[in-house]
């Protein structure tokens, strides 16, 4: 059996699931593996047979996605190339981790694509949901890659088709302490507005992994740092809590480690809205911002004690054993239950990136 596995290279929390999912995959058949994005900062140390650029997001420094670099990197014209020329009939199982390449030529060339994301799983009906409605950012979690059957990843069970995170065995098995200091993982943040706040609680030590840094460096009581996937885990196994983004991985590790934690969702990101939702339901405090304004709030956390239970046991293999069962080599349907794209093939090659932030919001 022919197997491929396309993961999005945007963010670090696919490719730190893929890395426990990979090796279980490669048990079942024969494994050829695809990554699109390039705003990663894991690596993935197996062999990937499909480097794409695909369609990446590229985080700002104000908290939220920088838009004029997202479409300054980005190519459709290359895009639809890489659509194109991607050889997914010659699999009988595609599993898609919302990556948009591998969505689009499957859905192209009919050819069932069965997702396994943590979008899959936000995008259902029965997950929380912000107040606050978000009809474009919901648009873009629905067609940005467009699958046949979604399965999906969740802070808890909230459908059948929902299953607890996948814990990596590094977090896992780790030896879990408390060791006095807090890791920062704020990858929308500059490192000044992160000194200029945290800088102010002189009596908490903090570990900042940074994206816009390449040297380690330390000022005062913050110790900035490269993000590098060891150094990252060493500081989160022995990190008293942790303060990050509303992300999906990083969050229910702490929350698998019974470490304290603290949110502050990416502005105009519709997901990490509704993971801070989801977080908010659970008793984990969300920041709207990172600003001097809420030094107290941060303050009187780091003091507090924080206890949240939560039961994810490891049933990654039986997940993809059910998958396989289920659609290895099954055919495309001749009425495709795929999610609708906001543009056909066609209009994709067509249009600019331009058009299409402007008429989806994006």
């Amino acid at each position: 059996m022919k197997i491929l596995y396309a993961i999005q290279g945007t963010g670090n929390g696919h490719l730190s699931r893929a890395r426990d999912i990979i090796p279980i995959l490669q048990k079942k058949g024969e494994l050829d593996i695809l990554v699109s994005g390039i705003q990663a900062d894991v690596d993935l140390p197996y062999p990937v047979k499909y480097r794409f650029k695909g369609l990446s997001f590229i985080f700002g420094k104000k908290g939220g996605v920088d838009l004029l670099k997202t479409y300054q990197k980005s190519n459709l014209k290359q895009l639809y190339k890489e659509i194109t020329s991607l050889p997914v009939e010659d699999y009988d199982l595609v599993i898609n981790d919302f990556e948009p390449v591998s969505a689009w030529a499957c859905r192209m060339k009919k050819k069932q694509c069965i997702g396994l994301s943590h979008q899959a799983a936000v995008i259902n009906k029965k997950s929380p949901k912000p107040t606050k409605k978000d009809p474009v950012g919901k648009a873009v979690l629905n067609h940005y890659a467009p699958v046949s059957k979604a399965y999906g990843f969740h802070f808890g069970m909230y459908d059948k088709e929902i299953f607890t995170p996948v814990i990596r065995s590094q977090v896992r098995l780790a030896n879990a302490r408390k060791e006095g200091h807090y890791t920062v993982y704020l990858p929308a943040y500059s490192d000044e507005r992160i000194l200029k706040v945290l800088g102010e609680l002189k009596d908490i030590q903090w570990e900042v992994f940074s994206k816009h840094t390449r040297k380690e460096y330390k000022k005062g009581n913050v110790h900035i740092r490269p993000v590098h996937n060891d150094a990252f885990i060493d500081s989160f196994i022995r990190c008293t809590g942790i303060l990050c983004g509303a992300g999906f991985e990083t969050p229910a590790e702490a929350l698998f480690m019974k470490k304290k934690l603290m949110v502050i969702p990416m502005k105009g990101q519709y997901e990490q809205q509704c993971n801070a939702d989801a977080l908010a339901d659970m008793g984990v405090p969300v920041l709207k911002s990172l600003k001097r304004k809420h030094l107290e709030k941060i303050k009187t956390w780091a003091n507090e004690k924080q206890l949240i239970l939560v039961n994810y046991p490891n049933n990654t293999e039986r997940i993809l054993d059910m998958i396989i069962r289920k659609h290895a080599g099954e055919q495309q349907k001749e009425t495709p239950e795929t999610t609708p794209g906001i543009y056909t093939l066609k209009k994709l090659k067509e249009k600019s990136l331009g058009k299409i932030m402007n008429q989806t919001g994006i």
